[in-house]
């Protein structure tokens, strides 16, 4: 059985699995090998670690590769090949990036039917390692979140010390827009994305000086903005749902996360829970440390959320599909 995620087709079996393993972490091509392997049941629910331990063995025991190259187990690593695709246009469509594997990740959650995996050379790290790293990284945010202050222009990220010297950047030349799945910049309208880490990464149509000054337009557009802007009516709504959206500064996300915050605490999502993740959200969205109420993060939020609850289903979905 098949089924598509993105602009890729995934093929799931009740009881075996493979997977397509690549080397090419090298300049010389000649030295580059692939490999296809099906996995043993008793591997999907064991570490990442064995796939590694057998394509190093199997390219080892080529008589050509094995001496001009190689490979040391414990000085490689796995990462996982997801997205990409023909046809940028498709709203599932994701640009492409590769995911370093833990070594002890266990192999099914980690690593989908008919996947493409790359052997890398550096060390493996394990989960423990991966999550301190996190942690450091979020401590290293924080001290230069305490030193410094971040560029004001669109899309920059640069942080350096308050009154300058100012960095050289990239930006773009108005906000971005957050629209039911779609995320893009509305100074480069036709480069979208539908996922958060894509949208990251589309880069900047200007180039300039960092600066502190605050922007005076909008930091986020929705969907109000956008029917405004076309000159067309605002959907009907009920009473509720229209005093809701004009407390909330006119934003139709206002509502829609209250119904959506009643309709988890029925599925047995705590209130509490639900009010702390949508408070994170909007500190991480606004770069502040204090929660704000805007329209404009208040549609990004609702994006976001939509985004992570739509990945979080195909996950659902996939792991259904795997264990069948």
């Amino acid at each position: 059985r098949s089924q598509c995620y993105g602009k890729k087709k995934y093929t799931f079996h009740s009881s075996t699995m493979k997977v397509y393993l690549h080397y090419e972490d090298n300049d010389d091509n000649t030295l580059h090998k692939q490999l296809k392997i099906t996995l043993p049941k008793s591997w999907k629910n064991g570490p990442t670690s064995k796939i590694l331990s057998t394509f190093v063995e199997n390219y080892n025991s080529n008589e050509i590769l094995g001496s001009k190259n190689p490979l040391d187990e414990n000085e490689m690593h796995l990462t996982l090949r997801e997205g990409g695709g023909e046809d940028s246009e498709d709203e599932d469509y994701t640009q492409e990036r590769f995911t370093t594997l833990a070594s002890d990740a266990i192999t099914i959650r980690v690593i989908h039917d008919r996947a493409d995996l790359y052997v890398m050379h550096g060390k493996a790290q394990t989960l423990q390692d991966m999550q301190d790293a996190i942690q450091a990284e979020r401590e290293k945010q924080r001290e230069e979140a305490a030193t410094t202050v971040q560029c004001t222009n669109f899309g920059c990220k640069n942080r350096f010390p308050r009154g300058g010297p100012y960095p050289q950047c990239r930006y773009h030349s108005a906000p971005p827009v957050f629209h039911e799945t779609a995320k893009f910049w509305s100074c480069c309208p036709n480069k979208k994305a539908y996922d958060w880490d894509d949208f990251q990464k589309i880069p900047g149509c200007q180039t300039g000086v960092c600066s502190e000054e605050k922007q005076e337009q909008k930091q986020f557009l929705g969907g109000t903005d956008l029917r405004e802007q076309a000159g067309e009516g605002a959907k009907l709504k009920s009473i509720d749902d229209y005093n809701k959206a004009q407390a909330a500064g006119g934003t139709d996300a206002a509502p829609i996360l209250d119904k959506l915050r009643s309709v988890l605490g029925q599925l047995g999502v705590e209130d509490e829970l639900y009010d702390q993740v949508v408070a994170g959200m909007k500190k991480d969205l606004a770069g502040t440390s204090e929660i704000d109420d805007s329209p404009e993060i208040l549609d990004a939020v609702a994006a976001e959320l939509g985004t992570k609850l739509k990945a979080a289903m195909k996950a659902i979905a996939v792991e259904q599909l795997r264990i069948k």
